[in-house]
């Protein structure tokens, strides 16, 4: 544990009661020296008092040193030490993300039991970490490794999940020589309970493939009824599934209930493919309406999930489809317009929203884009 307070024999006196009950203590008397500490070790807890030998009384110096701890580690539970005066600066500091205060003088008794309530909750939450580490790595190893190299079309995909585990699902499906499938799924939930929808999703893909290499509008009717008998009523998953046949360069799709998928042509202009089908799992029964569109050289197909439009929203501007927009031609600006660099493409958008939303990502923001040669 970390503490922090500018008098010495309190520090001293912390030291001795949590040494006594089993705790590894790091004393600091000053903010500086609390943010130094924490760079340099990680701790399970820390316990700051509020004011110091610079400001006394109003506390501005303990809430700064708050919000750059929580900016730094917000998993980090810190506890915050007033005087039996400042009552509202300690609800200030609980509304800013302190978890508890203790009043001075303090109890040993009340200190100890916070101290020990706080402690079974990080053990916990080191313990549900690792586990979400390995759904993490399961999870990635769920997005496409490899897919058959066409002649016509390069194509790849980026996903970044809000949480450690996310509920989109991006894939390309190898349909048989010179066919392949494109999809891009969001399932609604986030967090675990997305993650278990999205395995469920990529396992009913897989085991009706054989499926897919005659009929992919049927392997879409075939997703959906697994889906949606697999699944509780209020779970859905819109998506974009598309079947490219490189005789005759024609795109095949199907959107359901997915945000528009944009082709940037060429020439410069823009089309957009919207939904033809409700989303996945609404009713056992799936009724899609199959389009075509071709991909002619330099033109570039962009699907992606809401998260994409949506980075921003909760500070009052969304990215949007223009700024998607010009951020994929201005990558495509900088390639070769024949056949160009789809990875460039797709770490340019990455990079544009997550510049526009720098802060806390609050929905998955993941991009496929297929362009042709």
């Amino acid at each position: 544990m970390l503490v922090c307070d500018d008098q010495i024999d309190v520090l001293e006196a912390i030291r001795l009661l949590l040494k006594g009950a089993g705790h590894q203590t790091e004393t600091v008397d000053s903010p500086r020296a609390a943010m130094a500490a924490a760079e340099r070790d990680g701790f399970d807890l820390v316990l700051m008092d509020m004011n110091y030998s610079r400001d006394t009384t109003s506390g501005d110096e303990g809430l700064d040193l708050l919000d750059k701890l929580l900016q730094r580690d917000e998993s980090v539970p810190v506890v915050v030490m007033t005087a039996w005066s400042s009552v509202d600066l300690a609800v200030e500091a609980m509304r800013r993300g302190a978890v508890d205060f203790i009043q001075k003088p303090w109890d040993n008794v009340r200190l100890l039991a916070t101290i020990e309530k706080l402690a079974d909750r990080s053990e916990q939450r080191k313990k549900a970490k690792s586990e979400l580490e390995i759904a993490r790595h399961v999870q990635q190893r769920l997005l496409p490794q490899h897919a058959q190299t066409l002649q016509t079309i390069a194509f790849g995909g980026r996903c970044l999940p809000a949480r450690e585990i996310g509920g989109d699902y991006y894939d390309f499906l190898d349909l048989g020589p010179g066919r392949l499938g494109v999809l891009l799924a969001d399932v609604s939930g986030k967090g675990v309970a997305g993650a278990l929808l999205t395995a469920s999703l990529q396992a009913s893909f897989r085991s009706q493939l054989e499926l897919g290499l005659r009929n992919p509008k049927g392997l879409l009717v075939s997703v959906n009824k697994l889906f949606h008998e697999s699944t509780p009523a209020e779970y859905f998953a819109t998506m974009f599934f598309a079947e490219y046949r490189e005789q005759g360069r024609e795109l095949n799709y199907i959107n359901c209930g997915h945000p528009a998928a944009l082709i940037l042509r060429a020439s410069g202009a823009v089309e957009r493919l919207e939904a033809t089908a409700l989303p996945i799992g609404v009713f056992a029964t799936l009724k899609c309406e199959e389009k075509t569109v071709k991909l002619a050289p330099g033109d570039v197909l962009l699907v992606f999930s809401d998260g994409v439009l949506e980075a921003g929203l909760d500070q009052g501007e969304e990215f949007g489809e223009a700024r998607l927009i010009a951020s994929a031609q201005a990558a495509r600006a900088g390639g070769n317009q024949a056949g160009g660099d789809v990875d460039a493409l797709l770490d340019r958008v990455m990079q544009d929203v997550q510049h526009f939303s720098p802060g806390q990502q609050f929905d998955d923001v993941t991009v496929v884009a297929v362009r042709a040669r």
